[in-house]
């Protein structure tokens, strides 16, 4: 694919992995942040990138961060939003991101949970408007959820698309602009059933996370569920909706279990203590394992 100058917005979490993987495809990117903390550290950020994959140093010359907007964005063909979860902001930043680039230009969000549509409504030129879910980190994780809104053109999807294959992604074409996307609400249907096991004390949290890891999940990325499905035959799966659904969980919020652990000020490794108890050590030591994985699958796709 020719080159081309695009724009993200944010150099946080997503921000800066976003901008690896679309320079590390040979275009030049520029990150808008208002925090001159987080354009401080972007460097740093994407040079510990570049040492876990391996990758070519040219590719940080092609990456420049900005405090203002407007020449950021000049001339751009894609603008990548990874800002806050917060509706107002990202409504704020596509006003003014559709008064400072070509109506050509694609606005794409990295919205974990909010519709585009929400995200575009006050727009005129709506139809370049597209979710665009990269998963954390983004220049490890191969998935892109490209989510067509109401009014998002097919012509916007297929160049957006083209553009996450070419720079190594697995791209999949979401046709309705939902709460949550396709992949979230897979995630959170099975932390919504592991949460509610815990609360009603059938198990611990260890022993959802080996059941998950040892089990079903350890097959998961070479069989995913609708194949393991067909392996089994749809009458096995039939036959074994029919005796457990009506006894799984389906509560329309949080339980109360979780809604306790925050209030408590358990929230995860941070804190030292959620679903689970970490010290320091046993929390870093997750995070590497993470890294290291994906990063060694990254490396192997390469190959």
């Amino acid at each position: 694919m020719k080159p081309q100058t695009i724009g993200v917005i944010g150099a946080g979490l997503m921000g800066h992995g976003i901008a690896y993987l679309l320079a590390a495809a040979g275009h030049t990117v520029r990150i808008y942040d208002p925090s001159a903390e987080w354009r401080n550290s972007l460097q740093t950020r994407l040079k510990a990138a570049l040492d876990l994959l391996e990758g070519d140093g040219a590719l940080l010359s092609r990456i420049s961060s900005h405090d203002a907007l407007a020449p950021a964005m000049q001339d751009v063909s894609f603008v990548f939003e990874a800002a806050p979860e917060k509706l107002p902001l990202k409504q704020q930043l596509f006003a003014e991101l559709e008064s400072l680039t070509s109506p050509a230009t694609i606005l794409a969000s990295n919205s974990s949970a909010i519709p585009s549509t929400r995200i575009g409504e006050k727009l005129k030129h709506r139809d370049r408007v597209i979710g665009t879910h990269f998963w954390n980190p983004p220049h490890l994780v191969q998935l892109v959820e490209v989510t067509q809104n109401e009014k998002t053109s097919m012509e916007t999807v297929q160049k957006t698309m083209d553009l996450l294959r070419d720079a190594g992604r697995a791209p999949v074409h979401i046709k309705r602009d939902i709460p949550g996307f396709v992949g979230n609400r897979l995630q959170h249907a099975i932390k919504r059933e592991a949460i509610a096991l815990i609360a009603a004390g059938v198990c611990d949290a260890d022993t959802i996370d080996e059941v998950v890891k040892t089990g079903f999940g350890a097959r998961m990325a070479v069989l995913g569920p609708m194949e393991q499905s067909d392996l089994v035959g749809t009458d096995l799966t039939l036959d074994i909706q029919n005796v457990l659904l009506s006894d799984l969980n389906r509560d329309t919020e949080p339980t109360q279990y979780l809604k306790d652990l925050v209030a408590n000020g358990k929230l995860g490794m941070r804190t030292g203590e959620g679903l689970r108890k970490w010290t320091p050590e046993a929390a870093d030591a997750v995070r590497d394992r993470l890294r290291r994985s994906l990063a060694d699958q990254a490396k192997a796709r390469k190959r």
